[in-house]
């Protein structure tokens, strides 16, 4: 029998590993994914008829440890612009390009597969892509426990396997593309999979051997070497998948050129304000770089020929 979701009980206890975080209050402890977060800063005037610009994401890592960061992040881009900010954040890539879809956010920090998979009534466009040592990709890694029996793909038929989101190119959309390219699919491969919506749950559930194996994004694999050894000398990597391009910063088209010249902009030069790039290195990016959407062509192309 195929299960792809895990009992509540499992989630709860996969939110006990995070990566890292920024400065939290008490009141913040607790993330309401069906509630915005506001962003204006105290010393910022701002009209009263303004509207805020609207910037919706879903945590790639733990969200309690990182809507903090992007706190800070959108703060920053009220100060620069004067404009009020609100922060959407949502638990699955779905309902992020949803929210884009229907004109409910202005802006978002994407994904790789939630960017690729899009399509929405409102056109996106790049505003700008996130670099970790000077680097703009990433690799998708396969995971198991460094005890198991397991050493190659094909050792991973009949097992259990902890996807990301349906949406994650590393943690979903690249598996399902290579045993696509196999003749098979996961619910005849695995024994069962499920979802974990963050990858360092994936990496928690495999270490601790509620998963057999997980594919996850290396970038954020080798950061949890870093922040959780005790964790990561659990995990073995047993196959590096072709390279693919960080998760954009993207903005809906219809916005007046103007305003998002002037986010790119922002974005640009946001690692050259101290607090804010402090919130950026927990975030895993040293920088935002200009768009290269060609980059994301071979990756639409992955997505179209995959079944969700």
């Amino acid at each position: 029998m195929i299960y792809r979701q895990f009992p509540l009980l499992l989630i709860s206890f996969l939110c006990l590993f995070s990566l890292s975080g920024c400065n939290r209050t008490q009141s913040e402890d607790y993330i309401d994914f069906n509630k915005s977060q506001p962003m204006v800063q105290d010393d910022i005037t701002v009209k009263n008829e303004q509207r805020p610009l609207v910037i919706a994401l879903a945590a790639v890592i733990s969200p309690q440890e990182t809507i903090d960061c992007y706190r800070i992040l959108a703060q920053r881009i009220s100060t620069v612009t004067g404009h009020p900010t609100v922060l959407i954040q949502r638990k699955t890539y779905m309902e992020v390009n949803k929210l884009l879809s229907n004109g409910e956010a202005d802006m978002a920090f994407l994904s790789t597969g939630s960017y690729v998979s899009y399509h929405g009534f409102y056109d996106i466009d790049i505003l700008a892509m996130a670099a970790l040592d000077d680097e703009i990709v990433y690799r998708p890694y396969i995971i198991v426990n460094k005890d198991s029996n397991i050493y190659s793909v094909e050792d991973l038929a009949g097992r259990t396997f902890a996807f990301t989101d349906p949406l994650s190119f590393s943690g979903h959309l690249i598996i399902e593309d290579m045993l696509h390219s196999q003749g098979t699919n996961p619910e005849r491969y695995f024994k069962r999979y499920f979802y974990t919506y963050n990858h360092d749950k994936s990496i928690w559930a495999v270490a601790h051997h509620v998963a057999d194996a997980a594919s996850i994004d290396s970038q954020i694999y080798d950061y949890a070497k870093i922040k959780h050894p005790e964790i990561t000398n659990n995990i073995r990597i047993i196959s590096v998948l072709d390279a693919a391009p960080t998760g954009p910063v993207v903005v809906r088209k219809d916005l007046p050129q103007e305003q998002i010249e002037q986010l790119r902009q922002i974005f640009l030069e946001m690692n050259q304000d101290p607090d804010t790039a402090q919130a950026m290195k927990k975030l895993m990016i040293d920088r935002f770089i200009s768009p290269q959407p060609e980059r994301y062509i071979p990756l639409k192309k992955i997505y179209d020929r995959t079944t969700i």
